[in-house]
């Protein structure tokens, strides 16, 4: 048995969205990219390699980990790279990307040799968060103005356009890629490739696959230019729980679980977009489930099991791949969760696990 908690990544939950992805690249000819903003444990890149054409990163230690650990194509992408580090950078990647055009014109000469390419912002987004909206106003993320990115053109071959966020909506998409179009296509058609970003949920249920499929070739097509993707969310949807155990059980008018986690710990994401955790809803036993923290919103959320809980009992949290391992923290000193794989066989192993050296290590 593993000691709660820790975060199970199921392979055969992990494989229909490695298989889905592998698909429309066969069906549409872009190429896909794992975003490590979102997901960057390692364990399972040997799994999902064959599947994908590399990742795609927002700093210079996301940069080296998917050269060194995933392998295969590496493109480079920073709101702000810095002197220190612009070397080291283009020593990893086979693209950079550049935020703006001052970046471009302060290390445009240090990426010589490799594809170089700037942000565009479209000014519009699927987002529903001002917090992560790319488009918001006054945003700092990527260039919008014509002006501006023709004075680049012959300084690049490639732009990255994120603009998407957890979009399951094709219509939607279709339609903000014509605008798209309409306002860049001159521009886009000088180039070589463009990365259309993450946000896409083509592998929730549903989804028409064939659609995109089509639609996202006949974009290459007009503007002449090899599409990428960069699917974080999308590469690993419910493919990972955060298993917990039950520490007490308290009745303060509404039955409340504390279990040996934290949502502002171990699944922060919850916390900042206020959403709840995916907690089982089978049963007419209700409990809200809270972390051990000393926060007082430290809750997952409400569940409903089939008979009471007793202290012990192990709870499975769904989806608890995407920006979870990657923020998680320390916060009251709370053992972070260790990381284990499920492989395709059934057979569980744990490939990391966290202490108090793991903790003191990070503080001094």
């Amino acid at each position: 048995m593993i000691q709660t908690p820790y975060y199970l990544i199921d392979k055969a939950r992990l494989l229909p969205n490695m298989e889905k992805i592998a698909w429309l690249r066969e069906n549409s000819g872009a190429k896909a990219l794992l975003a490590l903003k979102c997901f960057s444990t390692w364990p399972v890149f040997d799994f999902m390699r064959d599947y994908m054409d590399g990742t795609t990163s927002s700093s210079l230690y996301e940069l080296r980990l998917g050269a060194e650990k995933f392998g295969k194509e590496t493109h480079a992408y920073s709101v702000g790279w810095a002197d220190n580090e612009i070397d080291e950078a283009v020593s990893y990647a086979d693209k950079i990307i550049f935020n703006s055009l001052g970046q471009l014109d302060r290390f445009g000469d240090k990426a010589k040799g490799i594809a170089t390419g700037l942000r565009l912002n479209p000014r519009f987004s699927t987002s529903g968060f001002d917090l992560a909206d790319p488009a918001r106003p006054f945003s700092r993320l990527g260039e919008w103005d014509m002006g501006r990115l023709e004075i680049a053109s012959d300084r690049i071959n490639g732009v990255m356009i994120h603009y998407n966020c957890e979009n399951d909506d094709f219509v939607l998409f279709s339609e903000q890629l014509s605008r798209i179009e309409r306002d860049f296509g001159s521009f886009l058609k000088t180039l070589d490739w463009v990365s259309l970003g993450g946000g896409i949920h083509f592998t929730g249920e549903g989804y028409p696959l064939d659609k995109l499929a089509d639609r996202l070739k006949s974009f290459s097509d007009a503007m002449g230019v090899q599409v990428y993707l960069e699917p974080g969310e999308a590469s690993i949807t419910r493919s990972t729980t955060l298993e917990v155990s039950v520490l007490d059980i308290i009745d303060n008018g509404k039955k409340v679980a504390i279990v040996d986690s934290s949502i502002e710990a171990h699944m922060l994401d919850l916390l900042i977009y206020r959403e709840t955790a995916k907690l089982p809803q089978n049963g007419t036993h209700a409990y809200q489930i809270a972390g051990k923290t000393c926060l007082a919103g430290d809750i997952f959320g409400e569940a409903k099991f089939d008979k009471p809980l007793e202290i012990g009992d192990k709870i499975s949290i769904d989806d608890a791949a995407g920006y979870t391992m990657v923020k998680k923290n320390w916060f009251n000193g709370v053992k972070m969760p260790g990381i284990a794989i499920r492989e395709l066989d059934g057979t569980v192993k744990l490939v990391r696990d966290f202490g108090y050296d793991d903790f003191a290590a990070a503080l001094g």
